[in-house]
């Protein structure tokens, strides 16, 4: 199979445009993982680029399959100006190595934590996963290889990671649409929750 990397690169310029800025984080035992940021007016996109190098394998597994599983990468999409919000870069390479370092699988739905602020003085250390296939399409690979799919992150307060625990994904996305929550403000407060 062709190199995953180049192609799920050119999907990202295709879908964000060129990237202003990259920066590469290498985990002792990990691939390297690449942070790029595109810049759309009043919006900096973060993606992530080498998560789906290797495609993610269940942790029961005895084997972990080479080609077939599950790809993705992470894509973080945060208003500029209100927070230093270059300093994800390294969060989010944490979380794109997470497959790699503690054998998870991401998926919609899905919490990851980093257990430290995003970024300097965030209320959020931990993400929701959403559904794939809105800002970047998926990108289909040659069989017998699952397609890579890019996953928007929606941060999460510490409140709002508990609630989500108790009631589930969906519930707290429609507390946050009910409130008509900026998903996107990097200085948010939570959403109410009683």
């Amino acid at each position: 199979m062709a190199d995953v990397l180049p192609l799920v690169e050119a999907r990202l310029r295709t879908a964000l445009g060129e990237p202003d800025a990259r920066a590469a984080v290498t985990f002792l035992g990990t691939d390297r993982i690449e942070v790029l940021r595109f810049t759309d007016g009043d919006l900096v996109r973060y993606a992530t680029l080498g998560m789906s190098l290797q495609p993610m394998a269940d942790p029961t597994a005895m084997l972990a399959d080479p080609v077939k599983g599950p790809r993705a990468e992470l894509v973080l999409s945060v208003r500029h100006g209100a927070a230093d919000t270059d300093k994800v870069l390294r969060p989010l390479a944490v979380l794109a190595a997470s497959p790699q370092v503690e054998g998870v699988v991401v998926a919609p739905g899905a919490s990851l934590d980093v257990g430290e602020p995003l970024w300097p003085g965030a209320l959020f250390t931990s993400v929701l996963v959403a559904e794939s296939g809105g800002l970047v399409e998926d990108l289909e690979l040659d069989a017998p290889a699952d397609p890579v799919r890019f996953l928007p992150l929606l941060p999460m307060t510490a409140n709002e990671a508990a609630w989500k625990r108790v009631h589930g994904a969906q519930a707290l996305q429609e507390r946050w649409l009910t409130h008509g929550t900026d998903l996107r403000d990097p200085v948010r407060k939570s959403v109410p929750l009683d």
